[in-house]
């Protein structure tokens, strides 16, 4: 696989176990790295690392640039997968031209570009002026590395930022997001005599980014799963033991479950409207969700369940609070403005459900707005909800230099113009933005699909397009 000196870092960075906000083993492997260079390293209080480079001979006088990558990744694996992401190494395998995890996340979001980062370092035949290698620390779960990074602690006048999933795409804005979580709080009844208990699920979604997916109509589990809890509600009495359904708040939930108990008059009708259900949401989603799987199967008769009145109140809600594209973009047709993402519902210890979902948009206004949105339909629900403080879009620069200079490179190089884009997710850049409005950036980066779920893959060519345009925008700063 080429580019060489690429995919050996990246092995070597799969060894290092990097949950978000876990990331100590990470953090002590770069500090040593750049030590073992003989390179100034340093590391503020968050935990962000820098590691410095001179500039090659005859170019000390360029501005400096900050390359940048997060060290952590989004760790998700399939139920029938043993993997403790907190001390093994990822197993990663070559599919055609794509790079592929065993039944986990690759972590190529964003370790491929920690590998770029480390590839530049270690040269010794790439010419550029100085360089800062910026590895910010939970990026995933709330942006904190960013956040928390001091004023001062890099210099450089343009930064590119290495965490973009297209090739041929150069990013020069982003989305803002807002995490809102919602608790339903209820008592344990018993479940009268006679009632049949089954767990129903689903499975073998899609799933993908929360932002950059959202446009994408894949199914979001915890809709599909809520809505076959409605219909069986409408029909019969319902009780709700347990309720189990998606992940990570910034990923499309691919799968859930609940467990249910209805009167025993109605065992088969569980297994008829499941079915009739299946059918209709194969058609629905025939071009996108070719793997979904229902399943339905007889469970031990449980003898409590969730609070009749608040777990029917809690599945009305479910199912219309708002899940997808919300607006579009005033000023680009094809980029979405704003979107949320009904992201988990888990039913916890001491009687509570917390459902957890995210918003974004490139637009602040709105932004505050979806998430007002969404918070008042938990509150009509009777739910306590809030919002957190959220992160910052990133503006686009209409005269930044930086992205003349990568234009000018790509074409070079491709003889094709590059897209010139903004994200519908959240970059780093934006945090950036705020503590150093004087910076100058773009974001890159190789092709990626299916990141924050187990289907993540890496197209291996482009990782080589991507190395070339960098070192050729190095030697042109």
């Amino acid at each position: 696989m080429e580019p060489k000196v690429v995919f050996d870092c990246f092995e070597f960075v799969n060894k290092i176990p990097r949950p978000s906000k876990r990331e100590e083993k990470m953090i002590a492997f770069l500090q040593q790295f750049g030590k073992s260079l003989g390179l100034p390293t340093k590391t503020d209080a968050t935990g962000n690392v820098l590691i410095s480079k001179p500039a090659t001979p005859g170019m000390e006088d360029r501005p400096t640039v900050v390359l940048q990558s997060h060290m952590d990744m989004v760790c998700e694996k399939n139920n029938d997968v043993e993997f403790d992401f907190d001390n093994d190494a990822i197993q990663t395998y070559v599919d055609g031209e794509w790079l592929r995890a065993k039944g986990t996340t690759l972590g190529a979001d964003d370790g491929i570009g920690v590998a770029m980062q480390m590839a530049v370092l270690q040269s010794n035949d790439i010419e550029h002026g100085p360089i800062e290698c910026l590895f910010t620390r939970d990026e995933e779960t709330g942006l904190t590395g960013a956040e928390g990074l001091e004023s001062g602690f890099m210099t450089g006048k343009y930064l590119i930022n290495l965490d973009s999933e297209d090739e041929g795409q150069i990013f020069v804005s982003c989305a803002g997001g807002v995490r809102t979580e919602a608790r339903f709080h209820f008592e344990e009844e018993a479940i009268p005599a006679g009632y049949f208990t089954a767990r129903v699920g689903i499975k073998g979604l899609h799933g993908g980014h929360s932002g950059d997916d959202i446009n994408k109509k894949f199914a979001n589990a915890n809709k599909l799963l809520v809505r076959y809890l409605m219909q069986v509600m409408e029909e019969t009495d319902l009780r709700i033991v347990d309720i189990q359904s998606g992940g990570l708040h910034n990923a499309i939930p691919r799968e859930g479950w609940a467990l249910i108990a209805v009167p025993m008059a109605y065992k088969e009708t569980l297994r008829v409207k499941l079915n009739v259900l299946s059918a209709q949401t194969e058609e629905e989603f025939s071009a996108t969700e070719p793997n979904m799987e229902w399943t339905l199967e007889s469970e031990t008769p449980a003898q409590t369940c969730m609070q009749k009145a608040v777990s029917d109140q809690m599945l009305r809600t479910l199912h219309v609070v708002h899940n997808g594209v919300f607006a579009m973009s005033q000023d680009l047709d094809w980029l979405v403005e704003t979107s949320s993402n009904l992201a988990s519902i888990h039913k916890q210890e001491g009687g509570v459900v917390l459902v957890t979902t995210s918003q974004r948009s490139s637009v602040a206004s709105n932004l505050q707005y979806m998430a007002s949105v969404i918070r008042t339909t938990f509150q009509m629900g009777g739910a306590e909800a809030v919002s957190n403080e959220g992160y910052p879009g990133w503006k686009m620069n209409p005269k930044s230099e930086i992205l003349r200079i990568a234009r000018e490179s790509y074409v070079r190089l491709f003889n094709k113009e590059p897209e010139i884009l903004a994200i519908h997710a959240g970059l780093e850049c934006g945090l950036f933005s705020e503590k150093y409005p004087e910076l100058d950036m773009i974001s890159v980066g190789p092709t990626l699909r299916g990141v924050h779920s187990p289907d993540e893959r890496l197209l291996i060519p482009t990782v080589q397009l991507v190395w070339d345009h960098l070192l050729d925008i190095l030697k042109h700063v």
